[in-house]
């Protein structure tokens, strides 16, 4: 057994994201500024979006996406029950009425046909999740979308890096929503970006974002600003700052040597974990995609062990070897249980998926070595703990 702790993730940093850090630092400008600007510009050319806009946060961006949609009371949202609760939360808090669809039982993506079943004339939009990094199904969601007239707001939150049929998420016909929280594939500490071909869109966002400023308002304490500003509608404060922008700026570059180390350790997990009747392993998706590899996800069979999946992770612990949850599906959380009761039958894969799924250690960091001890430590615990 390893001697020290494994921990599920950790962010690669290296040299140039500190130094640049340290550079803002010294230059007296840490809030929003021009390494801002020069990160949404290197991620919108990478993504290949028209228009990117830069936040604190996804939350913050699925929060003003909503805002700039219109949505309100008595609106319904389809989405998966397979996701962070921001998700959803943000729905509520815009007066919406967030709608579950099930997943698909391999990829644990919403489920098409299911999203088609819970379309009714309150409908505004659908918010698929790109789950663990692999992209849902976008052309029959798009097809959906069009018949029914509702938008597409893709939550990428696990899908910096990720492609569909040749095109990165972020560059489709929608609005993607991405994370830089520190276990995604990049991080900026914390942070988020908003992408669309919407110039509208993409404009009323940033205003709102800053207490409704015009959008360039922090270059008015540069020497080539002015003072004055307006404020052209009520807003929030969900700027980026430079001192988060400046790790961005350093790990945009190595992101897609990010997730093939990534995909080389989930690979391996594959062929070590193939020939154990005790995990359901990822499932690819059938059509054309990359698979970023955010998260690795089995789903432990539970009725084939002693132990239940929070047990199981215990155990891991034990054995030094960290793991995350990811996720216990909404409709299992205790406020939504009350206020937005759906009965496991009605959503039969997502609840099936909610208590067996775990995450392993997933991270360009981890060595062969820190693999092995991952994939040691599960064998024993499964052998420990089989009927």
């Amino acid at each position: 057994m390893r001697t020290t702790f494994l921990p599920f993730s950790t962010p690669t940093l290296e040299d140039a994201e500190i130094n640049e850090v340290v550079d803002s630092l010294r230059s007296g400008w840490i809030t929003t500024g021009p390494k801002v600007k020069r990160f949404e510009e290197a991620f919108k050319a990478y993504v290949g979006a028209p228009y990117a806009v830069p936040l604190t946060s996804a939350t913050a961006g699925l929060h003003l996406t909503l805002l700039a949609l219109g949505i309100k009371e008595g609106d319904e949202i389809i989405t998966t029950p397979m996701t962070f609760a921001s998700t959803v939360s943000m729905i509520i808090l815009c007066g919406g009425t967030p709608v579950l669809a099930d997943i698909e039982p391999g990829t644990l993506n919403i489920d098409v046909e299911r999203v088609r079943e819970k379309i009714t004339p309150r409908t505004r939009a659908v918010i698929p999740v790109h789950f663990a990094g692999q992209s849902c199904d976008m052309d029959p969601l798009f097809a959906i979308a069009r018949e029914h007239g509702l938008t597409v707001i893709e939550d990428a939150a696990h899908a910096v890096g990720t492609e569909y049929k040749g095109q990165r998420i972020g560059s489709l016909n929608s609005i993607s929503i991405f994370s830089f929280h520190p276990n995604k594939n990049i991080t900026t500490g914390e942070g988020g970006m908003v992408c669309t071909a919407d110039e509208n869109l993409a404009e009323e966002i940033s205003l709102m974002k800053f207490h409704g400023m015009n959008r360039e308002a922090w270059k008015r304490f540069a020497a080539s600003g002015t003072p004055n500003y307006d404020i052209m509608m009520p807003g929030f404060k969900y700027n980026m700052m430079d001192i988060q922008a400046a790790i961005g700026i350093h790990q945009l570059p190595r992101l897609d040597g990010f997730i093939d180390r990534r995909k080389e350790i989930a690979e391996f997990y594959n062929r070590e974990f193939s020939d154990l009747p005790e995990l359901a392993l990822p499932a690819y998706a059938p059509y054309q995609q990359r698979h970023a590899w955010h998260l690795y996800t089995p789903l432990v069979r539970i009725e084939k062990l002693n132990i239940d999946r929070d047990r199981f992770m215990e155990e891991l612990k034990k054995h030094n070897i960290g793991s995350g949850l990811h996720y216990k599906a909404i409709h299992h959380h205790a406020w939504y249980r009350e206020h937005m009761p759906v009965a496991d039958e009605a959503l039969p894969n997502a609840s099936y998926a909610s208590q067996r799924i775990l995450s392993l250690p997933l991270f360009p960091k981890m060595t062969d070595e820190d693999a092995r001890d991952v994939v040691t430590a599960v064998k024993d615990v499964i052998c420990a703990n089989r009927r």
